[in-house]
């Protein structure tokens, strides 16, 4: 089947040594041809696939660029379809005046992700494999690309096929005992299927708990500093930043609306956000400030919760433990370097008394103004989140929500199977159920899902993919 030809610029538009402008269809060598001439004289039609020419690109008879342009032969290329590839200088001018020219020699516009959901479309690679794409582009830190790569080369989509043909594979067989009671036998067949359902949940509960990690990675830690006013909120936020963006004073109140950032810390991305200081106050602009400092708390991954040591806990700190109970949290006691009335002991009580777990609270004596406790701070962080090292090459990591939600999906479908089984229920209520999780796991690779959910996974990619 003929597809139209598609091009875009498959870099990004700004002033750089050298620019990709890409052509897919089965129109991508002819359409080169028309504006494209190589030293040697051949057309692009001429060249063997795979392989690289020096030429220019001309427009009547002008010399537009000169350029070095590629042909790969379908289906050996990313969209499996006939692609030319021409590497033309970096100026924004002369990228877009050659994709204009390609446009008018009969190739449109591709739309955002169009070369990948045309990958996807031509079983290049499965939906999972696509996805990941878009996580490498998107990747701010080592655990994120390394993690995006792992997907790339199917880590993912291999896991998934593998617990799929184990589902298919026993559905078939309970059909053909069904069907075929005289050569097939379902004779205690229940606890040997609850074995392999048992094993198979086993598997994809690993996976799905590994999706908050896998948020972690590919989104960052969403991190809140709270503390009363004149804590060292700012301060440290600045010490964390490595450069003085909020401003520092000794008034109480000084920070009233939210500042956000990220920082980088051991491969980890965290999203940092210093807010107001936590008091009760008459002034409407700073209440207004506290009260999304309050918001802001309550969707936090990870707290920073600042203590000025050097003075008495007093009701607003109370109030603060209070409203963090059950969130993760990393106690800062501030202002090491004075003398301290308040020591960690004394904070443990009250927290203690506002239901906090002790597992999700670590302690730091820090002081921002002469930074110390950063190294452990880090450590810390880092910790608490991932309890050591990652070992990205040994795991199958989900970082795509939609994944996880059809491997939640999976799940209790097959927990619904192991409830029949116990039950006695007919063998044929058991493939049902079996077959909705074949379903659910299907969809993840792009198996089971629907036109319109292509369309808008692909829509959220850049032009030139």
């Amino acid at each position: 089947m003929k597809t139209e030809t598609i091009a875009a610029i498959a870099t990004s538009l700004s002033e750089s040594g050298i620019s990709i402008i890409r052509i897919s269809g089965d129109q991508a060598r002819e359409v080169a041809d028309k504006i494209v001439v190589s030293k040697n004289g051949k057309k692009v039609s001429e060249f063997k696939s795979h392989t690289i020419h020096y030429g220019h690109v001309m427009e009547n008879n002008t010399i537009v660029d000169e350029v070095m342009v590629s042909f790969m032969k379908g289906p050996n290329s990313f969209t499996a379809e006939d692609t030319v590839e021409i590497n033309c200088h970096g100026g924004i001018l002369v990228t877009k005046k050659i994709l204009q020219l390609i446009l008018r020699s009969g190739a449109r516009l591709a739309q955002p992700g169009e070369f990948t959901k045309r990958a996807f479309l031509n079983g290049r690679i499965d939906l999972s494999k696509a996805e990941a794409i878009m996580d490498i582009i998107h990747a701010d830190n080592e655990f994120a690309l390394q993690v995006g790569m792992k997907q790339l080369k199917g880590s993912v989509s291999k896991k998934v096929y593998s617990i799929r043909e184990q589902l298919i594979y026993e559905i078939a067989f309970i059909e053909s005992a069904l069907d075929d009671p005289e050569h097939y036998s379902l004779d205690g067949y229940g606890d040997k299927l609850r074995q392999i359902i048992d094993s198979v949940l086993a598997e994809l509960q690993k996976m799905e708990d590994s999706a908050e990690n896998g948020k972690i990675i590919r989104q960052g830690i969403n991190t809140v500093i709270v503390g009363k006013p004149n804590a060292g909120k700012s301060s440290f936020l600045n010490f964390l930043l490595g450069e003085e963006k909020a401003i520092v004073t000794d008034i109480a109140g000084t920070t009233r609306d939210a500042l956000e950032d990220y920082v980088r810390i051991q491969d980890i991305s965290f999203h940092i956000i210093d807010t107001a200081g936590i008091r009760k106050t008459e002034d409407i602009v700073e209440k207004i400030g506290v009260e999304k400092a309050i918001d802001y708390s309550k969707d936090a991954d990870l707290l920073l919760y600042i203590i000025d040591s050097s003075v008495p806990l007093d009701e607003n700190d109370f109030e603060i433990m209070k409203m963090t109970a059950g969130k993760k949290m990393i106690v800062l006691m501030n202002k090491s370097d004075l003398q301290t009335v308040v020591d960690i002991d004394d904070v443990k009580k009250y927290l203690n008394e506002y239901s906090h777990k002790e597992e999700d609270i670590r302690f730091i004596k820090i002081s921002a103004k002469e930074k110390v406790g950063m190294e452990e701070f880090e450590t810390i962080a880092k910790d608490m989140f991932f309890a050591g090292e990652i070992q990205i090459q040994d795991e199958v990591m989900i970082t795509n929500m939609r994944h996880k939600e059809l491997l939640s999906d999976a799940i209790e479908s097959l927990k619904l199977v192991i409830n029949s089984i116990n039950m006695d229920m007919p063998e044929d209520f058991l493939t049902i159920d079996m077959m909705s999780a074949y379903e659910s796991l299907g969809k993840i690779i792009g198996e089971e899902v629907e036109e319109d959910l292509v369309n808008e996974i692909f829509s959220k990619f850049c032009m030139g993919k």
